[in-house]
């Protein structure tokens, strides 16, 4: 078990020695779970798309959230694909073919339209999640069908928001550095399973493009093009799908390679 969970014990152990040593964050941790109230329902109705017709409609909010939403989920919809290819290739099973991407990428799109409503974020795939299975060996749906009913759950348990929240900066630190890391590195193995050649001019420029929008856009901020504002990551997304499509020499046919559409291979 502690081969399997190495990163959640990770942060429980520095949570603990965080408490122990640290009495400004035990004592911002108590009270914040101290205010909080042991039930709650998880949703805020002026936070959710209901709240707009309890009073005077912001036209200009609304326009910005709606047209901001498009580049996110672009951004997620090129996660969930390279998810997706991932975990055929750690499970060995085409999920391309059956249930198929079409499918998969229907469900993801309706449970993010479903959580917009309720002012959500995006629904999003994580990479590392592709490690857990690799690690674990347990590829049965059943687990995460039990953690999201334990997610829920424990949604309508503010106390427990609130010990989430209250975690120690050292902690997060630590934790975003194996998070952010680890889905660098699931990139860049991606590209080195599927063999891009960059020795080709189009694939150097797109690489290049990507990474400097996506890294200094978020450095100095977003941009703002008029009530709209797109950060690093929705720039470097545009850009990168919208110049694979333009520039000449596309090497590449989805659906003539199974190894390259099911990469990337975790092996541990």
């Amino acid at each position: 078990m502690a081969k399997i969970v190495p990163i959640l014990l990770g942060v429980l152990a520095s949570y603990l020695f965080a408490m122990i040593i640290d009495g400004t964050a035990r004592q911002s941790v108590v009270e914040a779970v101290s205010n909080a109230a042991w039930f709650g329902i998880p949703i805020h109705k002026d936070a959710t798309v209901f709240g707009l017709f309890s009073g005077e409609v912001d036209s200009s909010l609304l326009i910005s959230a709606t047209v901001t939403i498009v580049p996110l989920a672009l951004a997620t919809i090129i996660e969930h694909i390279g998810d997706i290819c991932a975990i055929s290739s750690t499970c060995k099973r085409n999920y391309l073919e059956d249930p198929g991407l079409h499918r998969s990428l229907l469900g993801d799109g309706l449970a993010t339209t479903l959580a917009s409503l309720f002012g959500a974020p995006a629904n999003t795939t994580y990479g590392e999640n592709t490690g857990v299975l690799a690690l674990s060996k347990v590829y049965d749906p059943k687990v995460i069908r039990i953690a999201a009913v334990f997610a829920v759950l424990l949604s309508f348990f503010p106390k427990f928001a609130a010990l989430i929240s209250a975690m120690p900066v050292g902690t997060i630190g630590g934790v975003s550095l194996i998070l952010y890391g680890m889905i660098s590195a699931v990139g860049v193995r991606n590209v080195v399973e599927n063999r891009v050649n960059f020795e080709n001019t189009r694939n150097v420029i797109i690489a290049a493009l990507i990474l400097v929008l996506s890294i200094g856009i978020s450095y100095t901020g977003s941009i703002q093009i008029g009530i709209v504002s797109l950060s690093g990551l929705a720039v470097a997304s545009i850009v990168g799908i919208i110049l694979n499509m333009v520039l000449p020499g596309k090497d590449y046919e989805f659906g003539t390679d199974e190894k390259g559409d099911t990469a990337v291979n975790f092996k541990v």
